[in-house]
């Protein structure tokens, strides 16, 4: 086990550098292109299946238990340490990760985004699945910081190079919003580090914040919070994502929304919640009024697109509801209650198989119409899936409906379970603040119903047109890279025990202070 997780972090990183390398005379096939697209399904598929070990071998009676851990001494003079773990919290994002950089990676084989050498594409993607994969893996702060950026700079890469229109732009507006939010989160965490006198994260979230004086917590959270607010993102600072969304690849937007947005609410949870509660307790209020203030301005910004006439772009209509949805995830956090922080944990992985679905479903419609605009899809030509292409047609409905929350899909339970936090918030926050937020947030999963809606009605409805050129329904690739997150979306909504029985444990002794 403890090899195993070491070589999920390291295996892609390897891989990405093998990628670069020309391929052995044999493995060509029919070209060399063919041969790095087959070389990235070859390593994310075993980086999946050693991930799906890990998780067969974890000891679901212990799961609040750091498992599978490396702990070797790497800065003495600093006490930075290569230490790597994962717990009931960490596994389910490992897995979803392995699982989406896997099919995209299959997705790409047969539908590669026009752009430079394959070589660098597939290299980047692996060296993405490398830093995220590292990310929910590593239990030292130096090293969770230098992971949190080493996806950075592949994403960059993938919307400048192999994106669409307005690439150039989006890529600088995502690295620069991104970078300046890490550099004060840098200063937080070596404000705890330097305190406390250790970078462990384990042992930080053990002593639970008694080693910090309450300004040395508060100062560190508001620092540290900017970081993963940005990667959240959180309203305000969320106006780099539409514009990445709409620019990048449908992978990128795929991993972008299915992984690296999870990345700033696992720092919330990992981090913030159990090393710096007393800052935690003085910022959750103002944590949850940006949420909810996210979850009803996404709503309206994708109601103002899907209006007719708007030219509402349908990859920027997703993206601004990740801003409602990641919303209910950091209102569920802001209440510091172990029902709230379940929800947010279920809600990010939630948000990863559904937001994943739709973004392979709308650059499928993108493919084949020439356009993700809302209006031209729906015009007296327009899209009409139910009547041209029933299968993606009734995909994208039931995407739709797992997004909007509803009862026996995945995306149900999690913003459920963060107004029930909501609904009875943490010893010492204000009870009628947060009914008043729960009550807003609900009124958001309304709008979010509206908008969600209203896009089936106009991509999915309507006349079927004869047209010269045939649009294609489902391909077999299609189906073996979309069908296993709608099977995860209805397995998590009608099964829930499985994910929260992870969580749960691992939740309670992270806000007990380390002790189960």
């Amino acid at each position: 086990m403890q090899f195993l997780l070491a070589f999920v972090v390291v295996g892609p990183l390897i891989g990405a550098v093998a990628a670069l390398l020309p391929a052995p005379p044999g493995l060509k096939g029919r070209s060399p292109d063919q041969a790095v697209l087959r070389h990235g399904v070859t390593v994310t598929g075993v980086i999946l299946l050693a991930t799906l070990v890990l998780a067969a071998g974890f000891d679901h009676d212990h799961p609040s238990k750091m498992q599978a851990t490396t702990d070797i001494s790497w800065i003495p003079a600093l006490d930075v340490r290569i230490h790597l773990g994962i717990d009931g919290i960490s596994l389910p994002l490992l897995v979803l990760t392995a699982l989406l950089t896997f099919l995209c990676a299959l997705y790409s084989y047969f539908k590669l985004p026009e752009g430079p050498s394959p070589k660098a594409f597939v290299a980047l993607v692996l060296l993405l699945e490398s830093g995220t994969l590292a990310t929910f893996a590593v239990l030292d702060l130096i090293l969770f910081f230098l992971a949190f950026e080493m996806v950075l700079i592949p994403m960059y890469f993938l919307i400048a190079r192999w994106g669409g229109a307005g690439r150039q732009a989006a890529a600088w507006k995502f690295i620069l919003y991104t970078l300046l939010g890490s550099v004060v989160m840098l200063l937080g965490l070596l404000l705890i580090g330097l305190k406390s006198g250790t970078f462990d994260m384990v042992a930080l979230a053990t002593d639970n914040g008694r080693g910090l004086t309450s300004s040395v917590q508060i100062t560190a959270v508001l620092a540290i919070g900017i970081g993963l607010a940005v990667k959240t993102p959180m309203w305000p600072l969320h106006s780099w994502l539409p514009d990445a969304h709409t620019a990048a690849p449908t992978v990128g937007s795929v991993l972008l929304a299915g992984v690296l947005l999870k990345m700033g609410t696992y720092g919330f949870v990992r981090i913030l919640l159990p090393v710096a509660p007393d800052g935690m307790h003085t910022f959750a209020p103002y944590l949850a009024a940006f949420a909810v203030a996210g979850i009803v301005y996404g709503s309206l910004a994708c109601l103002a697109l899907a209006r007719p006439g708007a030219k509402g772009d349908l990859k920027r209509l997703i993206a601004y509801s990740s801003v409602g949805h990641m919303g209910f995830v950091l209102l569920g956090i802001a209440s510091m209650t172990p029902t709230g922080v379940n929800g947010a944990l279920f809600a990010n992985i939630a948000h990863g198989l559904i937001t994943g679905l739709l973004f392979f479903l709308v650059g499928a419609v993108k493919d084949r119409y020439g356009t993700a605009d809302l209006d031209t899809l729906a015009g007296a030509t327009g899209a009409a899936l139910y009547g041209r292409a029933p299968r993606l047609g009734g995909l994208l409905a039931f995407a739709a409906v797992a997004s909007l929350g509803l009862p026996g899909l995945a995306g149900f339970w999690g913003e459920m379970l963060a107004l029930f936090g909501a609904f009875d918030p943490a010893e010492g926050l204000s009870r009628p603040a947060f009914l008043t937020f729960m009550s807003i947030a609900a009124f958001g999963t309304l709008l979010t119903a509206a908008y969600l809606l209203i896009v089936v009605r106009r991509v999915c409805m309507g006349a079927q047109r004869d047209e010269p050129r045939p649009i294609a329904d489902v391909q077999s690739y299609e189906f073996a890279a979309w069908t296993p997150l709608a099977a995860l979306t209805v397995l998590a909504g009608l099964w829930p025990a499985v994910l929260l029985g992870l969580t749960d444990p691992a939740v309670q002794k992270l806000l007990a202070g380390g002790k189960s």
